[in-house]
Formats: C-alpha cells, sequence, structure tokens
C-alpha cells in the first residue's frame, strides 16, 4: 500500500529518509491521477522496505505542493537524501517509472 504523506509527516518520512522516495502529487478530480494510482500501488508493493513511495493530496496539502513548485499533476518528485533528484510530470507508464526507480535507488 502506497503510504500516504501529508504537510505533519512529510520531513521525517521523506526528507530525513535515507531511502529513495518516490512521491505521486495527486488529486481525486485528476483523471490521469487516477489512471496511474494503480502504477503507484503496484510499485510501493514491489519496492516495500526498499524505496518509500507514496502520495500526497494536492488539495489536503498544499503547503508541500507549494514548497515543490507543484502545478501540474499528477507530478512524480524522485527525493533522496533531502533533494529532488528526478520528476516525472503526467500519466506514465510503469516501465518509465521502474527506470527512474532502479537508475536513483
Amino acid at each position: 500500500m502506497a503510504l500516504e504523506f501529508n504537510d505533519a509527516n512529510f520531513k521525517t518520512e521523506v526528507l530525513e529518509s535515507d531511502k529513495l522516495s518516490v512521491i505521486d502529487f495527486w488529486a481525486e478530480w485528476c483523471g490521469p491521477c487516477r489512471a496511474i494510482g494503480p502504477v503507484i500501488e503496484e510499485l510501493s508493493k514491489e519496492y516495500e522496505g526498499k524505496v518509500k513511495i507514496g502520495k500526497v493530496n494536492v488539495d489536503h496539502n498544499p503547503k508541500i505542493s507549494m514548497d515543490y513548485g507543484i502545478t501540474s499533476i499528477p507530478a512524480i518528485l524522485f527525493i533522496k537524501n533531502g533533494e529532488v533528484v528526478d520528476k516525472l510530470v503526467g500519466a506514465q507508464p510503469k516501465g518509465n517509472f521502474v527506470k527512474k526507480i532502479e537508475a536513483l535507488k
């Protein structure tokens, strides 16, 4: 199950983690976000214990969204050692996520 990141836990769960974090910025009303939701869930199971994979609902967590300049969703940030190391915007096939994760983890 993908983790739920929010304004309260983002610093400890993502920025202070020693693992790669993959964060899907999404909203319930966003069709492409809903389309990649199952892919994010699959990845969270496949990489459990190796990579932190989770979601940030932009409507409920505006601070994180503003901090990272999220203007289009879905936006997927790859964060390692507290820094954004890569980014994907828009609905993507699973293979694109796997390539990035394998290159960055």
